[in-house]
Protein backbone atom coordinates (compact mmCIF):
# COMPACT_ATOMS: atom_id res chain seq x y z
CA UNK A 1 0.00 0.00 0.00
CA UNK A 2 3.10 2.19 0.38
CA UNK A 3 4.51 1.89 -2.59
CA UNK A 4 1.31 2.17 -4.15
CA UNK A 5 0.78 5.68 -2.67
CA UNK A 6 4.34 6.99 -2.76
CA UNK A 7 4.19 5.95 -6.74
CA UNK A 8 0.52 7.88 -7.52
CA UNK A 9 2.04 10.77 -4.99
CA UNK A 10 5.55 10.98 -7.72
CA UNK A 11 3.30 10.47 -10.70
CA UNK A 12 0.99 13.51 -10.14
CA UNK A 13 3.17 15.76 -7.89
CA UNK A 14 6.33 15.87 -9.75
CA UNK A 15 4.83 16.83 -13.29
CA UNK A 16 2.29 19.55 -12.07
CA UNK A 17 4.86 21.04 -9.98
CA UNK A 18 7.74 21.15 -12.78
CA UNK A 19 4.32 22.75 -14.50
CA UNK A 20 3.72 25.37 -12.40
CA UNK A 21 7.76 25.87 -11.91
CA UNK A 22 7.96 26.30 -15.41
CA UNK A 23 5.24 29.02 -15.79
CA UNK A 24 5.90 31.48 -13.22
CA UNK A 25 9.73 31.75 -13.87
CA UNK A 26 8.12 32.50 -17.81
CA UNK A 27 5.73 35.15 -15.30
CA UNK A 28 9.13 36.26 -14.04
CA UNK A 29 11.27 36.76 -16.36
CA UNK A 30 11.14 40.50 -17.44
CA UNK A 31 12.31 43.23 -16.20
CA UNK A 32 9.71 45.52 -14.21
CA UNK A 33 10.14 47.23 -10.80
CA UNK A 34 9.59 45.10 -7.91
CA UNK A 35 10.26 42.09 -9.67
CA UNK A 36 12.68 40.73 -7.48
CA UNK A 37 9.94 40.69 -4.65
CA UNK A 38 7.69 38.45 -6.50
CA UNK A 39 10.61 35.89 -6.80
CA UNK A 40 11.22 36.28 -3.08
CA UNK A 41 7.40 35.46 -2.06
CA UNK A 42 7.90 32.46 -4.59
CA UNK A 43 10.56 30.94 -3.26
CA UNK A 44 9.89 31.07 0.16
CA UNK A 45 7.22 28.21 0.01
CA UNK A 46 10.38 26.03 -1.03
CA UNK A 47 12.41 26.84 2.20
CA UNK A 48 9.99 26.46 4.60
CA UNK A 49 7.95 24.02 3.13
CA UNK A 50 9.64 20.73 4.91
CA UNK A 51 9.17 22.07 8.40
CA UNK A 52 6.99 20.79 10.85
CA UNK A 53 5.38 24.03 11.01
CA UNK A 54 4.50 24.24 8.04
CA UNK A 55 2.81 20.41 8.15
CA UNK A 56 0.58 21.24 11.33
CA UNK A 57 -0.38 25.06 9.41
CA UNK A 58 -1.36 23.13 6.05
CA UNK A 59 -3.32 20.74 8.48
CA UNK A 60 -5.00 23.47 10.01
CA UNK A 61 -5.96 25.36 7.03
CA UNK A 62 -7.39 22.23 5.29
CA UNK A 63 -9.40 21.09 8.79
CA UNK A 64 -13.27 21.15 8.66
CA UNK A 65 -13.21 24.88 10.02
CA UNK A 66 -10.07 25.56 8.07
CA UNK A 67 -9.46 28.44 5.45
CA UNK A 68 -9.71 26.81 2.66
CA UNK A 69 -13.74 25.80 3.62
CA UNK A 70 -14.20 29.29 4.39
CA UNK A 71 -12.79 30.39 1.24
CA UNK A 72 -14.61 27.92 -0.63
CA UNK A 73 -17.79 29.10 1.28
CA UNK A 74 -16.73 32.86 0.67
CA UNK A 75 -16.86 32.67 -3.29
CA UNK A 76 -19.70 30.07 -4.35
CA UNK A 77 -21.91 30.07 -1.10
CA UNK A 78 -21.81 26.38 -0.86
CA UNK A 79 -21.26 25.37 2.96
CA UNK A 80 -18.31 22.83 2.86
CA UNK A 81 -18.23 20.51 5.75
CA UNK A 82 -15.33 17.93 4.77
CA UNK A 83 -12.07 17.78 6.68
CA UNK A 84 -9.71 17.50 3.33
CA UNK A 85 -6.96 16.09 5.37
CA UNK A 86 -9.34 13.80 6.87
CA UNK A 87 -11.30 12.63 4.14
CA UNK A 88 -9.72 9.25 2.14
CA UNK A 89 -10.82 10.48 -0.90
CA UNK A 90 -8.88 13.72 -0.91
CA UNK A 91 -6.19 13.55 1.99
CA UNK A 92 -3.54 12.77 -0.67
CA UNK A 93 -4.56 15.17 -2.76
CA UNK A 94 -4.25 17.84 -0.29
CA UNK A 95 -0.55 16.54 0.30
CA UNK A 96 0.08 17.16 -3.62
CA UNK A 97 -1.16 20.46 -3.65
CA UNK A 98 1.17 21.13 -0.86
CA UNK A 99 3.85 19.64 -2.74
CA UNK A 100 3.46 21.66 -5.99
CA UNK A 101 2.78 24.99 -3.12
CA UNK A 102 6.92 24.48 -2.55
CA UNK A 103 7.52 24.52 -6.62
CA UNK A 104 10.28 27.73 -5.53
CA UNK A 105 13.85 25.89 -6.24
CA UNK A 106 12.60 24.29 -9.69
CA UNK A 107 11.30 27.75 -10.71
CA UNK A 108 14.75 29.59 -9.89
CA UNK A 109 16.64 26.76 -11.81
CA UNK A 110 14.13 27.55 -15.19
CA UNK A 111 14.23 30.92 -14.32
CA UNK A 112 18.23 30.95 -14.89
CA UNK A 113 18.11 28.78 -18.05
CA UNK A 114 15.53 31.34 -19.76
CA UNK A 115 18.08 34.11 -19.03
CA UNK A 116 20.65 32.19 -20.59
CA UNK A 117 18.79 31.74 -23.87
CA UNK A 118 19.89 33.97 -26.13
CA UNK A 119 17.28 36.67 -27.66
CA UNK A 120 18.78 36.46 -30.97
CA UNK A 121 16.73 32.41 -31.93
CA UNK A 122 13.39 34.62 -30.28
CA UNK A 123 14.05 37.65 -32.92
CA UNK A 124 15.32 35.64 -35.76
CA UNK A 125 12.07 33.29 -35.32
CA UNK A 126 10.23 36.19 -35.16
CA UNK A 127 11.44 37.57 -38.61
CA UNK A 128 10.44 33.95 -40.09
CA UNK A 129 6.96 34.51 -38.75
CA UNK A 130 6.95 32.62 -35.67
CA UNK A 131 4.44 33.10 -33.26
CA UNK A 132 4.65 33.09 -29.38
CA UNK A 133 3.81 29.40 -28.98
CA UNK A 134 5.95 28.00 -32.05
CA UNK A 135 8.92 30.17 -30.55
CA UNK A 136 8.05 28.17 -27.02
CA UNK A 137 8.24 24.74 -28.65
CA UNK A 138 10.88 25.53 -31.38
CA UNK A 139 12.87 27.53 -28.80
CA UNK A 140 12.38 27.71 -25.23
CA UNK A 141 11.45 24.03 -24.34
CA UNK A 142 14.66 22.74 -26.40
CA UNK A 143 17.50 25.12 -24.65
CA UNK A 144 15.94 24.30 -21.19
CA UNK A 145 15.41 20.77 -21.55
CA UNK A 146 18.85 19.99 -19.82
CA UNK A 147 17.49 22.58 -17.00
CA UNK A 148 14.13 20.35 -16.89
CA UNK A 149 16.18 16.78 -17.38
CA UNK A 150 17.73 18.42 -13.99
CA UNK A 151 14.61 19.39 -12.03
CA UNK A 152 12.88 16.15 -13.14
CA UNK A 153 15.40 14.18 -11.43
CA UNK A 154 15.67 16.12 -8.41
CA UNK A 155 12.12 16.55 -7.38
CA UNK A 156 11.67 12.65 -8.36
CA UNK A 157 14.06 11.62 -5.43
CA UNK A 158 12.88 14.57 -3.40
CA UNK A 159 8.96 13.02 -4.06
CA UNK A 160 9.92 9.19 -3.00
CA UNK A 161 11.76 10.71 0.14
CA UNK A 162 8.42 12.44 1.58
CA UNK A 163 8.26 12.19 4.63
CA UNK A 164 7.06 15.14 7.31
CA UNK A 165 4.09 15.73 5.32
CA UNK A 166 2.95 11.94 5.98
CA UNK A 167 3.70 12.24 10.03
CA UNK A 168 2.60 15.29 10.72
CA UNK A 169 -0.48 16.34 8.77
CA UNK A 170 -2.00 12.82 8.33
CA UNK A 171 0.09 10.70 10.10
CA UNK A 172 -0.53 8.01 7.33
CA UNK A 173 -4.38 8.10 7.50
CA UNK A 174 -6.91 8.24 6.47
CA UNK A 175 -7.30 4.36 5.95
CA UNK A 176 -3.81 4.58 4.87
CA UNK A 177 -4.46 6.43 1.68
CA UNK A 178 -0.99 9.28 2.52
CA UNK A 179 0.96 6.15 4.09
CA UNK A 180 3.92 7.08 2.11
CA UNK A 181 7.04 4.54 1.68
CA UNK A 182 9.34 6.48 4.14
CA UNK A 183 6.33 7.13 6.72
CA UNK A 184 6.24 2.88 6.75
CA UNK A 185 9.31 2.73 7.38
CA UNK A 186 9.88 4.64 10.15
CA UNK A 187 6.53 3.07 11.87
CA UNK A 188 8.36 -0.25 11.34
CA UNK A 189 11.76 0.74 12.47
CA UNK A 190 10.91 3.34 15.37
CA UNK A 191 7.13 2.25 16.56
CA UNK A 192 7.54 -1.41 16.17
CA UNK A 193 11.29 -1.69 16.76
CA UNK A 194 11.94 -3.68 14.08
CA UNK A 195 15.05 -2.29 12.47
CA UNK A 196 16.21 -5.12 10.52
CA UNK A 197 12.92 -5.22 8.55
CA UNK A 198 13.39 -1.21 8.13
CA UNK A 199 16.77 -1.53 7.02
CA UNK A 200 15.60 -4.03 4.36
CA UNK A 201 12.48 -1.62 3.27
CA UNK A 202 15.32 1.27 2.76
CA UNK A 203 17.32 -0.47 0.79
CA UNK A 204 14.79 -1.02 -1.82
CA UNK A 205 13.52 2.31 -1.91
CA UNK A 206 17.65 3.17 -2.56
CA UNK A 207 17.03 0.30 -5.82
CA UNK A 208 13.75 2.04 -6.60
CA UNK A 209 14.92 5.40 -6.53
CA UNK A 210 18.08 4.12 -8.65
CA UNK A 211 16.07 2.50 -11.21
CA UNK A 212 13.85 5.38 -11.93
CA UNK A 213 17.14 8.35 -11.94
CA UNK A 214 18.98 5.78 -14.23
CA UNK A 215 15.58 4.94 -16.30
CA UNK A 216 15.54 9.13 -17.31
CA UNK A 217 19.02 8.99 -17.83
CA UNK A 218 18.60 6.79 -20.08
CA UNK A 219 15.86 8.73 -22.23
CA UNK A 220 17.06 11.61 -21.77
CA UNK A 221 19.17 10.68 -25.02
CA UNK A 222 15.98 11.08 -26.93
CA UNK A 223 15.06 14.78 -25.62
CA UNK A 224 17.74 16.61 -24.13
CA UNK A 225 18.89 18.85 -25.80
CA UNK A 226 22.64 21.38 -25.99
CA UNK A 227 22.99 24.43 -27.53
CA UNK A 228 26.59 23.16 -28.47
CA UNK A 229 25.72 19.77 -29.58
CA UNK A 230 22.40 19.15 -30.25
CA UNK A 231 21.06 15.94 -28.26
CA UNK A 232 22.56 14.60 -25.27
Amino acid sequence: ASLKVTFLYVLVSVPLKLLAALLVAMLLNQKRRGIGIYRTLFYIPSIIGGSVAVAVMWRNLFSRSGAFNALITAVTGINMDISWVADPRTALGSLILMAIWQFGSPMLIFLAGLKNISSTYYEAATVDGANKVQCFFSITLPMLSPIIFFNLIMQMINSFMTFTQGLVVTNGGPMNRTLFYQLYVYQKGFEDFNMGYASALSCIMLVIVLFFTALVFRSSDAWVYYESGGKK
